[in-house]
């Protein structure tokens, strides 16, 4: 029994059942994949039904407003994902008449479309002999032929790409794709697999070797930067407050959040009252501050960790340019900000 029938064997019976699967509108996969980016299956299933609901077709979601869409976003992270995906539908709608590009070339043309991504739709929905390279399949490869050449290079793409191509089922490229995906999810985990029920116990060379636990190999990553946020949560006499959107290429990129002042340590009380007093938007305001979180919430991300206090700033008078606390739900935030806006119960 070769490779690829056994691995297909196990997915017919183990393939869990995702609405994703019953589907080869490239619309929906689209949709699905680019959730699935950087997102687990369980956290992201309820996001991907969320967005069919509210956006059915590729019309609806190139109709809508891009805070419509943050917001619906709101708490997956990564949010470049959400723009891309929105510039991606109007394009689709207005360059191609809505109707999606059918070839891995084209596909991979739409904003926030790797090779990955395009390899992905074009063998799902169009039966295109290209295979799929993810975490997954890294993991399921190196550890099966013993590669330790590092996936997070430019050289592991290449190895790892030319031998998925190699294994792939020329006549169902969809499944292939799709299986060896969930053979790397499932069965080849990242830690403790059970080797004992794996169809290639026999013939896996990380098993034989004894080197499951080292395989596959990553370059080091960078160090990560520590900051410390303060963010100023104002609360005004007639129950109004402050947020600000936040613009440029930086981190939560048009979402919005309560104004913030980025400091080089820790500060407490004293320290945020003189930072307060270069404060443009209570300049001339009487207002008291009191600390929400003692010990700062530590908001992790790929290359920095933010350190966070929230400084309440009680303002004893109207504050008639501000937002109605009772709407702010309405606004796309960021998790952290999120999370606070939940606890602090406006």
């Amino acid at each position: 029994m070769n490779f690829t029938k056994k691995l297909t064997d196990w997915y017919l019976v183990s393939k869990r059942d995702l609405p994703w699967r019953n589907t080869t509108n490239p619309y929906y996969i689209w949709l699905s994949e680019i959730i699935l980016q950087q997102t687990q299956v369980n956290q992201g299933l309820p996001y991907y039904n969320a967005f069919t609901s509210t956006f059915p077709t590729v019309f609806d979601l190139a109709n809508a407003n891009e805070t419509q869409v943050l917001k619906l976003w709101q708490g997956l992270g990564y949010y470049s994902r959400a723009r891309n995906l929105h510039a991606s539908a109007k394009y689709i709608v207005n360059e191609l008449n809505g109707e999606f590009p059918n070839t891995f070339s084209e596909i991979i043309k739409l904003k926030g479309v790797g090779d990955y991504t395009a390899s992905a739709i074009a063998s799902i929905c169009f039966n295109k002999v290209t295979a799929v390279v993810d975490g997954n399949v890294y993991r399921t490869l190196a550890r099966l032929y013993d590669i330790d050449t590092p996936i997070n290079t430019g050289k592991g793409f290449k190895v790892f790409k030319a031998l998925a191509q190699e294994l792939i089922d020329k006549k169902n490229p969809a499944t292939f794709n799709q299986a060896i995906m969930e053979f790397g999810a499932r069965q080849c985990k990242p830690k403790s697999p059970d080797c004992t029920v794996c169809p290639f116990n026999n013939s896996c060379l990380a098993l034989k070797k004894n080197k499951i636990e080292q395989l596959p190999v990553k370059v080091k990553a960078a160090k990560v930067k520590k900051k410390h946020f303060n963010f100023v949560v104002i609360i005004s006499k007639d129950n109004r407050t402050l947020l600000e959107q936040r613009k440029g290429k930086g981190i939560w990129q048009n979402l919005y959040q309560f104004p913030l002042i980025e400091t080089p340590k820790e500060i407490d009380i004293e320290g945020i009252e003189i930072e307060l007093q270069n404060f443009t938007k209570l300049k001339e305001k009487v207002y008291s501050v009191s600390l929400y979180n003692e010990t700062p919430i530590v908001h992790k991300l790929s290359h920095q960790h933010l350190f966070t206090k929230f400084w309440i700033v009680t303002l004893n008078e109207n504050l008639p340019k501000g937002i109605a606390t009772k709407e702010i739900h309405d606004f796309p935030v960021p998790i952290l900000i999120g999370n606070f806006i939940e606890s602090f119960n406006f």
